[in-house]
């Protein structure tokens, strides 16, 4: 029973005006003892006179005077103090009477005196709590493990101090409940401003969306009645011209018909003229007629009317199907909520530039919970300007709900400014700073020195991209392949290749890494190894003419071309590395890399001692070579690596470090950038476009702006 008097509906009981049924703001009570709301007693009495309390109608003021005893109903005298305990009024003797009472004594009495300067019930004069268990007991303490405001009596008897029990004193309780409440009150603080200038904000844009809304329906309006009016224009165009030629056609038919009746009826004049001479005519008839016969005749068969074809129909076509203009119809339009966009927590993410090239940064929208949303593109602008002040032109495109790519195409290096507003607002950290490199600049460099450690290499000789896009790189000296994240060349796994000399590397159409070795001391030590994604071994593959196996490339049925410098040749190998054939021998001198043109069924390899590009059909048939021992454009000094981008063209690294670019039948293009890295290897193309290649000699993978 002590948790009732502590629970909610004893505080709302006692703490709730029953005009506003709020909390009590600066209590006051009337001589009823109801009690209410200074401000809510003041309305009240402006409509109300004389006063009356807005509960039982009684009338008087708070604190006012004049008023009976409660107990003995005023037959003594006025009413000249109050109980709190009891709640009632009461005259100086009932008081007296009340002091005497035994089970009394513990009741509080405020004089009338007191009561008119507090213009109510002070805290001081609250009524005091009394145990429902022990009546005549002032609440005095708090179980904190029961959570239970008690007496002393009960701390002796049902809460005595122990291990379930532990009172303690309620004005200490009370104070670090005040204590709680204050944080919280603390904390609610700047969350209420916070709702109330989101609640401006939001009577804000209620009040001008009708104002948006009715802009929009004019807009689409107008949009629309110009769809219609093109439409209507058309379609008045159409039916004139099918008038226009209705009345071409017709006169034309008309004039046709009267030459060919004209034309008819000289030809069967003519014609029963001549039967009749022939049927009924004497010899010496026809003989006369026959003259005049026939120069009626050569004349109507000399000057024939045009018995062509003649146009007699006009005929309407669709031009463009109903169908398919339903659909143009049907994207005809958009509409879209515009959302309130934070754009401070937008964000940019800068990436390496290059001179002449096309870059992009990307930008994301969210909304005011974190969310990602989409903006009308009018609402985001991106500005982009070079070291000496000047604008360069950029483009906004929205790749997918609030993810936006920044396009731009720099024509100097050195430091760059973004500008990026969302709303009018600028996004956080705008204007960036957008450094611009060189094209012979790598962008990015994974490595830098000889080591063993997490990304470090030793003599990388190969590089390939995996089906996420990452990059796989063979480092030859720690016998083990690395993965990197293609976009900030982080770390992401290795995994062990326990065998002498890991040469080449790529990526079956499973995502299993085909790895080349090469064994310097033994003959039967060359093989090809092949490794789950995880980097599992799962099979190991010893062809028996394999002799010096280097760059490999995989077919997407699990075939697999190897160039072999020992045989001077490739080899075409089942996916159980049994031989198909023998490409090459005799033409190659030392195939070094392959790369696949899968749409035409061809495959490039490298051929150093060559100086040149080979091209082979799968068949084993040279198609074409291109390049040759210089350092001009289109030629090679020893060419490497080489990997074929998405529109056939062919890049080629040769051992200067050009990176050069070849169209489909070898045509040089242009030159990328000169490698900063020595002797160059095995190169990729990633997904980004970038051009992965593994410096050997200088124990890196540098990558390279490709266009």
């Amino acid at each position: 029973m002590a948790s009732k008097m502590a629970s909610g509906e004893f505080d709302e009981q006692f703490l709730t005006c029953p005009v506003c049924m709020l909390h009590f703001r600066d209590p006051r009570v009337l001589p009823c003892l109801h009690t209410f709301c200074k401000e809510c007693l003041q309305e009240w009495a402006t409509k109300q006179q004389p006063m009356e309390c807005p509960t039982c109608r009684t009338q008087g003021r708070p604190g006012g005077a004049g008023v009976p005893c409660q107990v003995c109903e005023g037959k003594a005298e006025g009413a000249r103090s109050w109980c709190v305990q009891c709640a009632i009024l009461l005259c100086e003797s009932c008081t007296n009477t009340h002091r005497r009472f035994p089970t009394l004594k513990g009741h509080q009495i405020v004089t009338q005196e007191n009561l008119e300067a507090s213009e109510g019930v002070p805290g001081t004069f609250q009524r005091k709590a009394f145990c429902p268990k022990h009546e005549d007991q002032v609440l005095t303490f708090y179980c904190e493990p029961c959570q239970t405001l008690v007496c002393v009596a009960c701390t002796v008897v049902d809460h005595r101090p122990g291990d379930q029990h532990n009172p303690v004193e309620i004005g200490s309780v009370a104070e670090r409940k005040k204590r709680d409440l204050q944080k919280l009150i603390a904390n609610v603080e700047p969350r209420e401003k916070d709702v109330q200038a989101t609640l401006k904000e939001v009577e804000r844009e209620l009040f001008e969306f009708p104002t948006s809304a009715d802009a929009a329906i004019e807009q689409a309006t107008a949009y629309f009645d110009q769809l219609i009016s093109l439409l209507q224009d058309r379609k008045e165009e159409v039916v004139s011209e099918i008038g226009s030629h209705r009345q071409e056609v017709g006169k034309c038919l008309e004039t046709q018909k009267e030459a060919m009746e004209f034309e008819l009826a000289g030809l069967t004049s003519a014609s029963e003229f001549c039967k009749q001479a022939l049927e009924h005519g004497s010899d010496v008839h026809v003989i006369e007629v026959e003259g005049q016969a026939r120069q009626r005749l050569e004349e109507l068969l000399t000057t024939p009317s045009d018995l062509t074809t003649r146009p007699s129909q006009v005929v309407f076509s669709e031009g463009t199907a109903v169908a398919e203009f339903g659909d143009v119809v049907t994207r005809a339009g958009c509409v879209r909520v515009k959302v309130k966009v934070d754009s401070s927590n937008c964000s940019v993410e800068i990436k390496p530039a290059v001179e002449g090239f096309s870059n992009v940064s990307l930008l994301n929208t969210v909304d005011q919970n974190g969310q990602l949303c989409s903006v009308l593109k009018d609402d985001v602008t991106a500005t982009l300007t070079d070291p000496s002040g000047q604008a360069v032109p950029t483009q906004l495109q929205e790749k997918g709900r609030g993810l936006w790519e920044i396009s731009y195409r720099p024509e100097v290096t050195g430091n760059h400014r973004l500008e990026v507003k969302v709303n009018g607002g600028s996004v956080e950290g705008s204007p960036f700073d957008v450094r611009v490199q060189s094209g012979d600049t790598p962008v990015l460099t994974i490595g830098r020195w000889r080591g063993s450690g997490e990304g470090e290499f030793s003599y990388p000789s190969d590089v390939a991209v995996d089906m996420d896009g990452n990059i796989a790189v063979v480092d030859r000296g720690n016998k083990r392949v690395q993965i990197f994240d293609a976009k900030t060349g982080q770390s992401l796994r290795s995994f062990p290749v326990d065998c002498e000399y890991p040469r080449g590397i790529d990526i079956d159409s499973s995502g299993q890494f085909v790895v080349t070795f090469v064994d310097n001391v033994s003959d039967t030590g060359q093989e090809i190894r092949v490794y789950s994604q995880e980097g599992k071994l799962t099979k190991t593959l010893k062809p028996d003419r394999l002799r010096y196996p280097r760059g490999v490339a995989v077919l997407q049925d699990g075939r697999m071309v190897v160039a072999d410098g020992g045989k001077e040749s490739c080899l075409l190998l089942q996916p159980d590395g049994s031989l198909i054939r023998d490409i090459g021998k005799g033409q190659l001198q030392q195939p070094f890399f392959i790369a696949l043109d899968k749409s035409r069924d061809l495959f490039f390899v490298t051929d150093s001692f060559g100086f040149k590009v080979f091209v082979f059909d799968l068949q084993g048939t040279l198609q074409f070579t291109f390049g040759k021992r210089g350092g001009n454009e289109g030629e090679f000094s020893k060419p490497q690596g080489i990997t074929v981008d998405p529109a056939g063209n062919i890049i080629v690294v040769d051992q200067s470090g050009r990176l050069q670019v070849f169209g489909p039948d070898g045509t040089y293009l242009r030159t990328v950038a000169r490698v900063r890295g020595e002797f160059p290897q095995g190169i990729a193309l990633t997904p980004d476009n970038h051009i992965a290649v593994a410096c050997y000699e200088n124990n890196r993978v540098e990558l390279y702006r490709y266009k």
